[in-house]
């Protein structure tokens, strides 16, 4: 049986940094999915998790910085599909990697990523996702043990196996995430991609050559010391999921932990950026 979802339309203005502040806001009173689109967001919560006034403690509401506005309804899990294949479009990134959808037409190019999500991120359209595709092109992956922190549709991860990393963990909180990227794997044939529910707190003593993490800046700022320390010695760490002016305080905090800036890459204000550790 499908979950009912409530589903939140937020317009913003102005955009940023206040749709990054409501998602942060909204996350931690339990909405455990968000699109960001051109005029704001699109937030979930499960029906079970949601209760009137769920909206009372979110500060930027009622903040006068910002004007956002709001419309909800019910969905079923299987609207998002539909919604999915009215407005997905394949894309492309360098002219070297395709993402699409199964009804669409292969792109023939050296990578086909093939992704159908439910609620999930991570479509390569959001400039977070293309950036790591980018950085993870210019990559040496093979035989190279991955970890995809917050992998949403698995996209990332999948695309690590297609540069022959092995073996690759890809691991995400979010319930839909999990399944969509077990389904995903399976759908690209990824042998070596080994999926698991949870956060930071299940890597343990387990250590990679690559870890990747496009999740929001607070996240990462709070998990940065953990990804560090499973990071191998020469291994590559590359951080999405935040602002251009969020550069500095990401910085600051990774380079606690001798890891030295590579390279970064900037697409409408959002920036993707490589570390290496000494």
């Amino acid at each position: 049986m499908d979950n009912i979802y409530i589903e939140y339309n937020f317009t913003v203005t102005p955009k940023e940094p206040a749709t990054e502040i409501l998602i942060a806001e909204l996350g931690n009173v339990g909405f455990e999915s968000f699109v960001e689109n051109e005029v704001g967001v699109t937030a979930y919560i499960q029906k079970d998790e949601y209760y009137d006034d769920i909206l009372n403690d979110i500060f930027i509401l009622n903040s006068d910085e910002f004007q956002i506005e709001y419309q909800k309804k019910e969905v079923a899990q299987t609207n998002w599909n539909a919604e999915w294949e009215k407005n997905f479009t394949p894309i492309q990134v360098d002219e070297l990697v395709s993402v699409r959808a199964p009804f669409h037409d292969n792109l023939n190019l050296k990578y086909d990523i093939v992704i159908e999500p439910k609620m999930s991120f991570g479509t390569g359209h959001h400039e977070t996702t293309h950036m790591m595709i980018q950085h993870l092109l210019k990559l040496d992956l093979a035989d190279k043990s991955v970890l995809d922190m917050g992998c949403g549709t698995g996209i990332l991860a999948i695309f690590a196996a297609m540069k022959n990393a092995n073996p690759i963990d890809a691991i995400d909180i979010d319930n839909w995430c999990y399944e969509n990227s077990l389904e995903n794997v399976d759908r690209n044939n990824c042998k070596h991609i080994s999926v698991f529910k949870g956060d930071a707190c299940l890597l343990g003593d387990k250590t990679y050559d690559v870890i990747i993490a496009n999740i929001n800046r607070n996240i990462l700022l709070n998990d940065i010391k953990i990804y560090t320390e499973c990071l191998n010695k020469k291994g590559t760490l590359l951080l999405s999921g935040f602002y251009k002016e969020d550069i500095p305080v990401i910085d600051n905090e990774v380079i606690k932990y001798n890891l030295t800036l590579q390279n970064h890459i900037e697409r409408n204000n959002w920036v993707a950026l490589k570390y290496n550790k000494l």
